[in-house]
């Protein structure tokens, strides 16, 4: 397995210290905290760790505080709910004392029942697009340093955007964006995993998409951008290492918060999964 996702696989792996509860440790992606993609991933985690038989099909979290990634984060997870069909857990995050992140999610039984879905958009396929983990070299020189080193680390996911990003001179565009993604390499047959490694990598870009109509960028030392919330639904069974498809769009920005959503296609044309996230975004300065 590539040396990328092993780190990805053992960040997911919590310590049990309790029955319900868990420590994760934390890791520097190049971002000022804790990515939030790994707490949703972690506490995931935890909450399937408590659960058998069923599988995760929604959750509802709530960033509260920013996460330090030099200390370990403790995951205490309460069992709400076992039902015939559903199971319920809340799951709370802690660091340093507080509460840094909270989560509620539903797990269910295998079921058939009605099935219906919206297409998917008409992009091009993958392999016709540049790959867009980074930016290009003389763009990448530009960057502030914290910005460069971001994109300078290792990242366990792929990714090739249908229309590129412009880092330097963002121009105001309506609030949509679709981005390819996958794993850099194959993965193991495990449906509950790659539930996981989804709810990992919807964190990035989603956010962003509200920027869009405003033609400004986190590479704007002026604006603030912080998670608020994020959901997720899943619809079926999915894959990360096989390219996946993230429409993105932003209905409304108004009271310094910003609100996207997404649906997440599989490479026939299935939805997979769908998103949405509230979050912080401010000029510096505007209270």
């Amino acid at each position: 397995m590539d040396q990328r996702l092993q780190d990805l696989l053992q960040l997911l792996e919590l310590e049990r210290l309790e029955l319900n509860l868990f420590r994760g440790e934390s890791r520097d992606i190049g971002s000022p905290q804790v990515f939030g993609g790994q707490v949703l991933g972690q506490a995931l985690s935890a909450a399937a760790a408590t659960v058998d038989g069923r599988v995760v099909h929604s959750l509802h979290a709530y960033f509260l505080r920013r996460g330090d990634f030099k200390a370990p984060i403790v995951y205490e997870v309460d069992r709400s709910l076992d039902g015939h069909s559903f199971s319920n857990r809340r799951v709370v995050a802690i660091q340093h004392g507080q509460q840094i992140f909270n989560m509620t999610a539903s797990f269910q039984v295998a079921e058939s029942g009605f099935e219906h879905q919206i297409l998917m958009p008409e992009v091009p396929a993958p392999e016709s697009l540049p790959a867009s983990d980074s930016p290009p070299a003389e763009v990448l020189a530009q960057l502030p340093e914290r910005v460069r080193r971001f994109f300078e680390l290792p990242r366990p996911f792929e990714f090739r955007m249908v229309r590129p990003i412009e880092y330097l001179r963002p121009r105001r565009e309506a609030p949509a964006r679709e981005i390819w993604f996958r794993a850099v390499g194959p993965l193991p047959d495990d449906e509950m995993l790659h539930r996981r490694l989804l709810a990992y990598v919807s964190d990035f870009f989603l956010l962003d998409t509200a920027t869009l109509p405003h033609g400004t960028s986190l590479l704007r030392p002026t604006l603030v951008m912080a998670s608020i919330d994020h959901a997720m639904w899943f619809h079926r069974t999915l894959r990360v290492d096989d390219w996946l498809l993230y429409a993105m769009d932003s209905p409304s920005a108004s009271g310094a918060r910003g609100f996207a959503r997404a649906s997440v296609f599989a490479r026939d044309g299935r939805l997979i999964a769908s998103a949405a996230q509230e979050g912080l975004v401010r000029s510096k300065g505007v209270s």
